[in-house]
């Protein structure tokens, strides 16, 4: 019998060599990355600062709360701040904002809507105004209840187109038992009106055989 080859043992499996670890380094303050991170975020918080600044950019303006003429007289009660955008700053100059010293007496000069802002031009003497106060009597009936002073009103003469008295501030407004001859059922308003204005109302009375006279309340 005949003995077959007999079967060699295999090669053990050399291992693959392992490649050194490589530790993994921080950027240092040298490294421009940093610096290009950092810049970005600074430009951010200014540009971002910027943009806050810009939409808060107003500034409180004093604004009459109600309609006045000329000749009247404002408190501080009749004043609101409102706050306000200006185009250009040369343009704030000509008003009041509400860190001014106000007058000692805001007497009008001309006439102001309920919410304009409150002009210096505006604000004057009683001479500047050039105004006077006209007493009218009127039927009780043709005046609004709610006329008192500081009212705006417009004065109508029965027969006449167009207000005779446009835009007269009430000085004084008597309750009807207040007033003289209250049985006749008249009231009587004070007005502050233009010198020349007092004249022509005046003057149309005058000529009115039988005048009848309308207020009406501005507001």
């Amino acid at each position: 019998m005949s003995l077959g080859t007999a079967q060699r043992p295999a090669a053990p499996a050399v291992p693959a060599p392992v490649p050194p670890a490589t530790r993994a380094t921080r950027s240092g303050w040298r490294d421009p990355r940093l610096w290009i991170g950092l810049l970005i975020v600074a430009v951010s918080v200014v540009a971002g600062a910027r943009l806050l600044a810009a939409a808060d950019d107003t500034v409180s303006v004093w604004a009459v709360a109600t309609d006045a003429g000329p000749g009247a007289r404002l408190d501080p009660g009749d004043l609101v701040a409102h706050r306000v955008r200006f185009a250009d700053d040369g343009d704030l100059a000509g008003y009041f904002t509400v860190d001014d010293e106000l007058p000692a007496e805001l007497r009008l000069t001309r006439g102001v809507s309920a919410g304009e802002l409150l002009p210096r031009a505006a604000i004057g003497s009683a001479e500047a105004a050039d105004t006077v106060e006209l007493p009218v009597a009127v039927d009780a009936e043709q005046v609004p209840p709610s006329v008192r002073p500081g009212s705006v009103v417009d004065v109508y003469l029965l027969g006449r187109d167009g207000p005779l008295l446009r835009a007269a501030t009430v000085v004084d407004a008597p309750a009807l038992e207040s007033t003289f001859g209250s049985t006749t059922g008249r009231r009587q308003l004070v007005l502050a009106v233009p010198g020349a204005d007092a004249a022509a109302f005046l003057g149309a009375l005058g000529r009115a055989r039988e005048p009848v006279l309308t207020v009406v309340r501005r507001g």
